[in-house]
């Protein structure tokens, strides 16, 4: 997702593609018989500057595959859709590699897009253990974990600890808060990323899924949101819009949008991925120095953060599968991984790294985020997911909007979801 991209932006696609790609679309088949050549990686919306600088290293040691950066647009459903057109391609497209949101891989896979993989092959027992499952389907490796991401509550310390309370654990006391406190202070209460695409989707599960609910089943053979669990945290959400202490604003807000609100210092409360507290507590910042961030709250206690991040798959047309697997280990290693961090501001997938003291001094979050990590659930698995995360987005917003009921959006989304699982 998503750094976002979310993904926040959790969200980038890495696409490595053949450098000697001929203007008429032949490719220049370079390199060694064994699988070895140049390539090409494509990005979305690589916002902090981190991937060219890191690229130089494996060009400088890989002479004979070396990568050239593309960039693709740093919207995920944009960046989705260019990718699939490419890959319905009857040649298989451009792409070599593709670093793709961790929903894609199931959609990847069954579609035949990408190829399974070696297990033995990745480091895989010193990643994260949540963020391996997302690149598997149907039993099988089909990508690796490149980056990880979880959303968390952001707030201003410097206004809770005036008032004498500590951030929320619940929603009761989010509500109560982003109520009472913001308007003292001249600030809006509590914002997500609202508007329908595919951070609303993000938004609507961690809601569904911190009341103890859930969305599909079974890899999307079964439909499981009509729920009173659903209810309740649909209903969280139009309540706030409704009653105001979530600002009808936020109904546009995508990542960067609530990050530059909460950054301008408008919020008291933002979910956001940790990519946003980097850049907020960043020097020029109005509210630097003054932001602290906690695990997403939920009725009764810490809620349940959606798993975003990227994981790095091969196409099935690979023109050089073996400097594609090589570029993979190189991007996981330890050293690239920590770059990753401290360069990009995103969440690494190695284990270990959220544990090194000179990293947590400089990234505060980072037990937070391991813990929310760990505890974070996927989006809806699905062959289908795009198809199943427009109709979230619309559905959700509908009710956000006060066009439906929560109740009635739910029963609606479940009629929706179960038409996608029969054309499945």
């Amino acid at each position: 997702m998503r750094w976002i991209r979310a993904a926040g932006r959790g969200l980038l696609v890495l696409v490595v593609v053949l450098t000697g790609y001929a203007a008429s679309g032949a490719r220049a088949d370079q390199g060694d018989a064994g699988g070895r050549g140049p390539l090409t990686l494509a990005t979305a919306g690589d916002l902090t500057g981190y991937l060219a600088p890191l690229l130089e290293g494996w060009n400088r040691t890989h002479p004979g595959e070396r990568v050239t950066l593309v960039e693709l647009p740093d919207s995920a459903d944009e960046t989705h859709a260019q990718m699939t057109t490419d890959l319905r391609d009857g040649d298989g497209g451009r792409f070599d590699v593709l670093n793709i949101d961790v929903n894609w891989t199931p959609e990847f896979a069954a579609a035949g897009w990408i190829r399974p993989l070696p297990r033995d092959r990745f480091p895989l027992e010193a990643f994260l253990p949540p963020v391996v499952d997302t690149a598997t389907y149907d039993g099988r490796l089909y990508a690796v974990p490149y980056v990880t991401n979880a959303g968390l509550l952001l707030y201003r310390k410097d206004v809770l600890a005036a008032e004498g309370v500590p951030p929320p654990r619940t929603w009761a006391e989010l509500e109560r808060d982003a109520r009472t406190i913001a308007p003292r202070h001249g600030l809006g209460g509590y914002a997500g990323q609202f508007l329908p695409y595919e951070g609303l989707t993000v938004n609507a599960a961690e809601a569904v899924y911190s009341a103890g609910g859930s969305i599909l089943g079974d890899e999307g053979a079964r439909v499981t949101v009509d729920s009173a669990a659903a209810r309740e945290g649909i209903g969280f959400l139009a309540r706030g819009v409704r009653e105001g202490w979530i600002p009808k604003e936020a109904l546009t807000y995508k990542e960067e949008e609530s990050k530059q609100a909460f950054q301008d210092g408008r919020l008291l409360f933002l979910r956001n991925w940790p990519y946003a507290y980097a850049v907020a507590s960043a020097a020029g910042s109005k509210v630097a120095g003054r932001i602290g961030a906690v695990p997403l709250p939920g009725p009764g206690g810490p809620g349940t953060s959606v798993l975003g991040g990227s994981n790095l798959a091969v196409t099935t047309h690979a023109r050089h599968p073996e400097s594609a697997a090589r570029l993979i280990a190189y991007l996981t290693g330890e050293r690239v991984q920590r770059q990753v961090l401290t360069r990009g501001a995103l969440p690494p997938v190695r284990a270990a790294l959220y544990e090194d003291p000179e990293l947590v001094r400089r990234f505060p979050y980072l037990p937070t985020l391991r813990a929310a990590v760990l505890t974070a659930a996927p989006r809806p698995k699905s062959p289908h997911y795009d198809q199943v995360s427009l109709v979230v987005q619309a559905v959700v917003h509908d009710a956000l909007t006060g066009r439906q009921t929560p109740e009635a959006a739910v029963r609606r989304l479940a009629r929706e979801l179960a038409a996608i699982s029969r054309r499945g």
